[in-house]
């Protein structure tokens, strides 16, 4: 599979800035799937599963008596997620090379699903609902974690530089086919393909620099800029503005991050 349909790419730097997404993400995840009800024995397919982070996690869950199915176009990923999963001496994961929007969704016997920001990059979410309708069996429970609305994303005080760089990171998005507010269409979605919405849970952190989840968005901000000066967006005079920007800000004690909204969905397939 080509790497360049990755607007976030698809490299090392990336590789590594996901897991660091994933550990600051972990805590709210881990509690997502204990209340949904993931436990020993259950069967999960992971949509889009990245280098396998998620994945990893999920099958030290089940254990061996339960089963992990994780989806991946990049092959850079999944290279990386076979040599996770050898690492740990895991067997219960079965991966799948595929694009979600070109390929058939393995069928099986799931008891959940699992889909984390997938949705703000396909180019067609009614269709992955629709296929991820058609492999799900009835009684079973599709769990989502999607951005809502990435423009809260701020700090306070206001960092203009910040400001325009988001407005690039939505432009690109767009432009490559996605939609950074996936969530917004999500619910209507699932009520055409057979699902009925069990919970819906808004994740939205105010943090000061020390601590752990400001990592996350400014990590993200140093990845990208590389990304839009490739794509021709910004330059370099821009790009060191920002970095400043933000140093500055995680130097003030009492300056603010507000993270971009994610929406949790659980629902349930009645039919």
């Amino acid at each position: 599979m080509s790497e360049k349909g990755y607007v976030l790419g698809t490299h090392d730097q990336e590789l590594v800035r996901l897991g660091l997404q994933h550990r600051v993400w972990r805590p709210v995840v881990l509690d997502c799937w204990q209340k949904a009800g993931i436990t020993a024995g259950k069967r999960v397919l992971d949509l889009g599963a990245g280098p396998g982070y998620a994945a990893l996690d999920l099958a030290e869950i089940v254990g061996p008596s339960g089963e992990v199915v994780a989806l991946e176009r990049s092959g850079n990923f999944v290279k990386a997620m076979r040599e996770f999963f050898q690492r740990r001496g895991l067997a219960n994961v079965k991966i799948h090379e595929l694009d979600l929007m070109t390929g058939d969704l393995p069928k099986g016997d799931y008891d959940f699903s699992w889909c984390r920001w997938v949705l703000s990059f396909v180019n067609d979410p009614p269709l992955l609902i629709k296929k991820l309708g058609e492999v799900m069996p009835k009684g079973s429970i599709s769990i989502f974690h999607e951005y809502a609305h990435y423009e809260t994303w701020r700090f306070l005080p206001r960092i203009a530089t910040q400001e325009k760089f988001r407005e690039h990171v939505i432009a690109t998005w767009r432009e490559s086919g996605g939609e950074p507010d996936g969530a917004a269409s999500l619910p209507a979605l699932l009520l055409q393909n057979g699902f009925i919405t069990r919970s819906a849970t808004p994740h939205i952190f105010c943090v000061r620099p020390n601590n752990y989840m400001w990592e996350w968005p400014s990590t993200f901000i140093e990845v990208y800029l590389p990304r839009l000066i490739e794509m021709g967006r910004i330059d370099q005079t821009f790009a060191d503005k920002v970095r400043a920007d933000l140093a500055s800000a995680g130097d003030n004690p009492n300056a603010l991050l507000i993270t971009p909204l994610v929406v949790e969905i659980v629902a349930e397939k009645m039919e």
